[in-house]
């Protein structure tokens, strides 16, 4: 039987001031080299550290945490819990490029109820008067630091003082989830592209590109730390995929039905971008049987109109279908599905609770 641990040695309420703290000091060990290069540089840099340390839920690290603890690495093993720490933290620096790259390739003007880091870098440019284009120099420059951002997370996570065995233990999930959120990001472009209506290629990408590296991945490379065996790492990875998906899917309601003042984000931002989410592809899907003409209209005004009347239009035609619905419906079976992966699979109670109250915050919220 697995050693109980209280719900307070697992420091859950700790973690993101911690992670900011890491992250701080990362970027402040990296500082003299960066300013070594020169002060453009050190200055394009100073907007990855702000936008990294600006604000964020602090998930991933919370749920590689929970991975380490729920495995048994906080009563037995000899990794420095300060270290794996510090190793999960580097999973904020994954985000961050992946979020910068996104609203690159969204055309995004805004996140967390700031200029997003291409949007900031361009207005920078006009202030200052620099020469060239300054849409092209915000979009260049937030590429490299979203590249830059992605290769610290390597640094951050293979000097982040956990053992060269622990480190072995964790290789698999490390390389498996940096290509499989450069990969759903990938897919969930070309389907875009594609004009793509399909439900089973839509969850796809919520299992690639926000559920592996959000939840899955996180909570297997916390357990690989701990050197948990495989029956703890499937069902860590069970409930990671599962809950992860229902994430991603209250992300996909919020960017049709979210209200901006909460979420930072303009209203059916999604269907602005052209978003081919399960949402969506549900929603034509019912609107071909019951309101063919409705469906038509959906499918003619995604991803062509910024104008608010015409966004509402499109979102009213979505939960007029039934979808808003449905995909509240697939929320709740997919979190209860999760859920069961943890019984019997000898995680300790104090993770159980712990990975149920993270399932909750991550699957009913409103930003």
């Amino acid at each position: 039987m697995a050693e109980q641990l209280r719900p307070e040695q697992l420091g859950l309420d700790a973690i993101p001031g911690a992670v900011e703290r890491n992250l701080a000091a990362f970027f402040e060990d990296r500082a003299e080299a960066v300013a070594a290069i020169g002060e453009p540089v050190a200055e394009a840099v100073e907007y990855l550290r702000a936008f990294v340390l600006e604000g964020g839920k602090r998930m991933r690290p919370s749920f590689g945490w929970v991975g380490f603890a729920g495995a048994g690495g906080l009563t037995k093993g000899d990794e420095e819990p300060d270290a794996v720490l510090r190793a999960m933290s580097s999973l904020e620096l994954i985000q961050a490029c992946a979020l910068v790259h996104d609203d690159i390739i969204d055309a995004s003007d805004t996140r967390r109820g700031h200029p997003t880091v291409h949007r900031a870098l361009e207005a920078d440019h006009r202030e200052r008067g620099m020469r060239g284009s300054a849409a092209a120099y915000g979009v260049n420059a937030a590429i490299l630091l979203g590249d830059l951002a992605l290769a610290w997370a390597e640094d951050m996570w293979r000097y982040s003082g956990v053992s060269l065995a622990a480190l072995e233990r964790a290789a698999e999930p490390w390389v498996g989830m940096r290509t499989e959120v450069i990969g759903g990001q990938l897919l969930d472009m070309m389907l875009e592209s594609l004009g793509s209506e399909s439900v089973e290629m839509a969850n796809r990408v919520n299992r690639y590109k926000t559920a592996a590296y959000t939840i899955e991945r996180p909570l297997h490379l916390g357990a690989a730390l701990a050197g948990a065996d495989e029956a703890t790492i499937d069902a860590f990875r069970g409930y990671g995929r599962d809950v992860g998906i229902a994430f991603q899917l209250r992300d996909d309601l919020l960017g049709v039905f979210g209200d901006p003042a909460i979420t930072g984000k303009p209203a059916g931002d999604d269907l602005r971008e052209g978003k081919r989410t399960e949402l969506f592809a549900t929603a034509v899907g019912l609107l071909a049987e019951t309101d063919p003409d409705g469906a038509e209209e959906l499918r003619a005004g995604i991803g062509q109109t910024a104008d608010g009347a015409k966004l509402r239009r499109l979102a009213q035609l979505i939960r007029d279908s039934g979808a808003e619905d449905a995909v509240e419906q697939r929320i709740e079976q997919l979190t209860a599905s999760g859920l069961e992966y943890l019984e019997g699979a000898g995680i300790n109670d104090a993770a159980v609770d712990a990975l149920t109250a993270l399932a909750r915050k991550a699957t009913d919220r409103r930003k």
